[in-house]
């Protein structure tokens, strides 16, 4: 093998795998494909009611 197929495949075993990012704590979940649209689905209802509140401003802008 050439130096560009050892690079090529060295970068496919670092970063084209989801399980040494989740090992280091990057991901919160590897899921299937085939789960992904129900997944999705579901992540969205819960979010569907979320309202975000923002905490009072404690204090103005002075004018420079």
């Amino acid at each position: 093998m050439g130096a560009k197929a050892e690079a090529e495949k060295e970068y496919i075993r670092k970063f084209a795998n989801p399980l040494p990012a989740a090992q280091r704590g990057f991901l919160d979940d590897v899921i299937q494909p085939s789960i992904t649209r129900s997944r999705i689905i579901e992540d969205l209802r819960v979010l569907r009611n979320k309202r975000q509140s923002n905490p009072a401003k404690k204090h103005g802008n002075i004018p420079l």
